[in-house]
């Protein structure tokens, strides 16, 4: 098979010509039903047919992939080239480190070192080193960040140095957003054109969740360093040829139902359809109507439903999401002049592709929902909550707490709270606290700290320590915390979350004095709509100020607990909760102490926080009571679709 046979010509733009291999042409000289293959796969079968050289890949690999039936024996390998790597901090790392010791050796061999690089783009984003030190005061992200700085200087140091040595390495800095989110609003590109050939942005990434960008039509997924490093010198990853599960979505969310809701019942469904190790792709009339972010909530939590990928094709809502997101206009016309060419652009409807299983799903069914205490997969209805929480309080065996029923009421007193806390070199005189914590000893043990990706807390926030924390019980939120690529890429339910807060606040509601409050947004996007739209003052006075850009509580960055509140945990064998925006919540993964962790949309992790505890009934109770003595409800707080479009 020679490839050239396959190329054609397109227009980019008006006036422009441009060659690409034709998967249309591929299938009219007999290669198979191309046409009806998943979208998915089509996207894998361009690349093989591109990178045919006879060595690595030849017509065989060719023919395989475009014979691909859905309820075939799997036995056939893909190799799949990528466009592009994408990269987070501590497991990226490495492969900087060992493009660095090629270096070292071609100068040693006499060679010039130079020649050592990626054979393909590389982006490196700094986003796990961020902890939570500082919560819940105007200064925390500056504090937050100078502490990250002190903690990760040679790490810094040395990507800095990767940064302006290697060709085809960029690194995003700290401080910036989270490898996801940046991929999704900033790097990603739709098409690649390289040495005159355009074709489809693919990837794989060191971080299990490269898949949020399938939201954006892009294919790609987590792999292990070694792949990824494969990947970058150029080389194909390998995959046995997939299963295809198809997602029929039909209809639409119902008011006051968040992607956030639908994502979590998405990774119910699909965990008990056991799709670990396929393709996830999801077509229909519903699919079509969602917009991107909702689209890139649920690619996200592929990793959790256990997808090789979630993904949306191209169509007219990519293209808006990137025009909305900056790009060039004729970057965004390319995108749909490309996959139109390619006979790959838009949603499938029913019937159109041939999929190993079609799951169906009606998005009307969709009801508020929060996924706990230990697996993303554990749905709750909301309103089942509080029964929920208590049975497992109550259950005896290894799915509950093994507590007794006199335990459901059964408040504990907090000491007075402890002084703020520092080691690694304490304040001297004359200093003030944050100096203090920012003077840490730089040593191996920090190091170590950080490449077990869950930094030993070291001191204790101020402000939360002269709290009075009074009393705790069973079912006690210890952490509320928005963060997370999952949902704060998602504008929609951001924005919910600034409203419910607002009308909180102006209703006299206040965060639970126990509860450490977090806002760690995925990009700086969120911060200056947040800002614009009037909404992060009222976030601030919950508790919700600004801590970083990054990934933070989701990985177990979470930092300290008030001492109190940690020997009144060990002293009565408490089951406290955490509620996050997250997509992961097995125990002690947040936070060592806390054994129960609830993920929700960040609308509900505001109210949660108010409430101070999970053992609520938010139809029936109220979060708290206002400034004018009368209780206030969820449903007295919850936007409507209306007040979230205008904001």
């Amino acid at each position: 098979m020679d490839r050239a046979d396959f190329l054609q010509t397109f227009e980019p733009r008006p006036g422009h010509t441009a060659r690409f291999y034709s998967l249309p042409l591929l299938e009219a000289r007999g290669a198979g039903p191309i046409s009806r293959l998943p979208v998915s796969l089509r996207i894998v079968l361009e690349s093989v047919l591109r990178h045919v050289d006879g060595q690595r890949i030849g017509e065989r690999e060719v023919l395989a992939l475009a014979a691909w039936r859905p309820d075939a024996e799997r036995t056939e390998e893909v190799p799949f080239v990528v466009s592009r790597v994408l990269l987070q901090d501590f497991t990226g790392v490495p492969l900087v480190v060992d493009l660095a010791a090629m270096r070292a050796a071609v100068r040693s061999a006499g060679g010039d070192p130079a020649i050592v690089g990626p054979l393909v783009p590389v982006d490196l984003v700094v986003d796990h080193s961020v902890q939570v030190d500082w919560s819940g005061i105007a200064d925390a992200f500056r504090l937050n960040t100078e502490i990250e700085f002190r903690r990760n200087r040679e790490r810094y140091q040395f990507l800095k140095w990767g940064m302006q040595s290697l060709r085809g390495l960029r690194v995003v800095p700290p401080g910036i957003g989270i490898c996801h989110q940046v991929n999704l609003e900033y790097l990603a590109r739709g098409v690649w054109e390289r040495d005159g050939i355009w074709h489809p942005d693919t990837l794989v990434g060191t971080d299990s969740h490269t898949t949020m960008v399938n939201g954006l039509g892009v294919l790609g997924w987590g792999v292990g360093g070694i792949e990824a490093e494969a990947a970058m010198l150029g080389q194909p990853v390998y995959f046995l040829l997939p299963d295809v599960i198809g997602v029929h979505l039909r209809g639409a969310l119902r008011p006051g139902v968040t992607a956030t809701d639908l994502v979590l019942t998405v990774t119910e469904v699909l965990r008990k359809a056991k799709v670990v190790g396929k393709f996830v792709e999801f077509f229909g009339e519903g699919a079509q109507t969602l917009p991107v972010p909702d689209r890139a909530t649920i690619a996200n939590m592929a990793p959790e439903y256990g997808a090789t990928c979630g993904f949306f094709p191209v169509d007219e809502e990519t293209c808006a999401y990137l025009a909305a997101t900056g790009r060039d206009p004729g970057d965004v016309e390319a995108v749909r002049r490309y996959y139109t060419a390619q006979g790959l652009f838009g949603i499938p409807r029913e019937g159109d592709c041939d999929y190993s299983q079609v799951i169906e799903m009606d998005l009307g069914a969709i009801e508020p929902s929060v996924s706990g205490p230990r697996r993303p997969q554990d749905r709750i209805a909301l309103a089942n909550l509080k029964k929920s929480f208590e049975d497992a309080l109550l259950r005896k065996d290894a799915t509950g707490y093994g507590r007794t029923p006199s335990d459901l009421t059964a408040r504990h007193p907090v000491a007075d709270a402890h002084p703020a806390i520092i080691t690694g070199g304490g304040a001297e005189d004359g200093d003030s606290l944050p100096e203090a914590a920012l003077r840490r000893n730089t040593n191996p043990a920090t190091e170590d700290e950080m490449r077990a990706n869950r930094p030993t807390p070291d001191r204790v926030d101020p402000d939360a320590a002269h709290k009075d924390a009074g009393t705790l019980g069973h079912g006690d939120i210890a952490i509320a915390a928005i963060t997370s690529c999952t949902n704060t890429s998602n504008p929609a339910v951001m924005l919910a979350a600034g409203l419910l807060a607002q009308k909180a606040v102006a209703r006299g509601l206040r965060a639970a004095p126990w509860v450490k409050t977090s806002l760690a947004p995925g990009s700086r996007v969120v911060t200056d709509y947040l800002d614009k739209s009037g909404l992060q003052s009222s976030l601030d006075a919950l508790g919700f100020q600004l801590v970083g850009y990054g990934c933070t509580t989701c990985i177990g960055n979470s930092g300290p607990l008030d001492p109190s509140i940690e020997e009144a945990i060990a002293k009565n064998d408490l089951v406290l909760a955490s509620v996050l925006s997250g997509n992961r919540n097995f125990e002690a993964r947040v936070h060592q102490s806390i054994k129960a962790n609830f993920l929700m949309s960040p609308p509900l992790v505001v109210a949660f926080a108010i409430a101070g505890r999970v053992g609520i009934d938010l139809e029936h109770e109220p979060l708290g009571t206002g400034g004018d003595g009368r209780p206030v409800y969820l449903r007295d707080l919850w936007p409507a679709p209306a007040e979230i479009a205008e904001a």
